[in-house]
C-alpha cells in the first residue's frame, strides 16, 4: 500500500510514534502514580478504621442508655 502524507493511516502512526516517545522519555511519572495510590489506600483504610471505632463507641453509649418505661394510663 502507498499512503500520501496526509492520508488518516500516516497521521495515526505518526501521532502513535510522537506518544511512544513521549512516554519512553518520562520515567518518573508511573512511579509517581503508583506511590499516590499506595498513600490515598493507606488514608482510605486509616479513616475506616477510625471511623469504625468511633462508631463502636457511639453504639456502646447508645446502648447503656436506660430508658424508663413511661407509666400507664
Amino acid at each position: 500500500m502507498n499512503f500520501s502524507p496526509t492520508s488518516p493511516m500516516v497521521y495515526l502512526g505518526t501521532e502513535l510514534r510522537r506518544r511512544w516517545a513521549r512516554v519512553r522519555a518520562t520515567e518518573d511519572l508511573g512511579a509517581s502514580a503508583i506511590e499516590w495510590v499506595i498513600i490515598t489506600g493507606i488514608l482510605v483504610a486509616i479513616a475506616v478504621a477510625i471511623g469504625a471505632v468511633i462508631f463502636n463507641l457511639i453504639n456502646n453509649e447508645a446502648n447503656s442508655i436506660v430508658i424508663p418505661d413511661a407509666p400507664g394510663p
